[in-house]
């Protein structure tokens, strides 16, 4: 009883694989490194943020919770980006709760193109407006029942109980701010290109302080290895994963198929930096940041330095974090970019 902070894994679903993180924090703010865990998914599991195969993934859940050995029931979760509407909009300061709860109403009516009976809606105040004296910012989030109801049940099926429902792109962007805050002069001013590469989509968001400048999603990631690494050799999808991320690969593997690869995902993110520089006032970047499972692939990060000329870096979300028991140092070193979302949602628990 009195405990500031109840316990709360973060528990991160993806189109490939279920992440599970478990934070403490020492009495000084330190965060501990309790646990990780992940467990794959088959593809077609999940496509574009749908749940295809609700029993497999409730398993897959139930497996990683097993796997991590945690004891905490508590669950923070989080929304893909694509399934959740965002708006920010100004309201009079001052208004009460209930008030502000109808004027996020009405407002919502013009920004949704369904029932509002068909959505989860929330809302919060993000501060003063820097535009419009007496006004403040207020972010509101919606997103239809059904889905947010598959995420709920995914939970329950595993024992689980869903305290807060996030959107995966505001996780990653909490658990970043911990690895821009340690940057030379705490990251203040710089501008952070953030690519997450995930199996089958790649996203790209410029972050400037609290500000997130620009975000786009392209079509490509580390599941064109996988198809590459299957047409190649002959193994089925699920088996040329398994040897990949086991490094259980043939001799001419690295000539031939992972070489050429992380050429063609070095220009990709080039291409994408200069969509963003054509399409916006900046001509540059401080920072560029890669997270994702394959952002470790052998040669990616000089690749990238090389072809665009910004310092490139491999994201490691527990970055200064002390670790606990039950943490192996060897994996965490290997899988921790894979972590982003996953420590984010984790450290929702100590957010103010």
């Amino acid at each position: 009883m009195g405990r500031k902070h109840p316990p709360m894994i973060g528990l991160d679903i993806s189109s490939s694989s279920v992440k599970l993180v478990e934070l403490e924090q020492t009495a000084g703010g330190e965060y501990i490194l309790e646990r990780f865990a992940s467990e794959s998914f088959e593809k077609g599991w999940i496509t574009d943020g749908q749940i295809e195969k609700f029993d497999e993934v409730a398993e897959a859940v139930r497996k990683v919770v097993t796997k991590s050995g945690t004891r905490t029931k508590h669950v923070v979760m989080a929304m893909p980006q694509s399934a959740v509407i965002t708006k920010k909009i100004m309201l009079p300061a001052g208004l009460r709760e209930e008030e502000l709860e109808v004027q996020v109403e009405t407002e919502a009516n013009q920004y949704i193109p369904f029932s509002l009976d068909e959505v989860s809606l929330d809302f919060c105040v993000i501060g003063p407006s820097a535009t419009s004296v007496g006004d403040v910012e207020v972010l509101i989030a919606a997103s239809r029942k059904n889905l947010v109801q598959d995420r709920q049940g995914l939970a329950e099926a595993a024992g689980l109980k869903p305290m807060v429902l996030d959107i995966e792109s505001h996780a990653s962007r909490l658990a970043m701010s911990r690895l821009v805050a340690a940057l030379p002069n705490e990251g203040q001013d710089a501008l952070v290109a953030l690519f997450e590469i995930g199996a089958d989509t790649t996203s790209l968001k410029v972050l400037r302080d609290d500000e997130m400048l620009y975000d786009r999603d392209q079509a490509f990631g580390g599941s064109q290895l996988t198809q590459l690494i299957s047409r190649q050799y002959g193994f089925s999808f699920e088996e040329a994963e398994q040897k990949k991320l086991a490094g259980e690969m043939p001799e001419d593997y690295e000539a031939s198929i992972l070489v050429p690869f992380v050429d063609s995902l070095s220009q990709e993110i080039g291409r994408a930096l200069q969509y963003f520089f054509t399409s916006t006032p900046h001509h540059k970047v401080h920072y560029v940041m890669l997270a994702g499972g394959t952002a470790t692939l052998p040669g990616l990060k000089d690749r990238v330095t090389e072809l665009t000329g910004f310092a490139s870096m491999v994201v490691n979300p527990f970055e200064d974090m002390k670790l606990g028991s039950a943490v192996r140092e060897s994996k965490l070193r290997r899988e921790a970019p894979s972590y982003l979302t996953a420590c984010g949602l984790a450290m929702r628990r100590f957010a103010k």
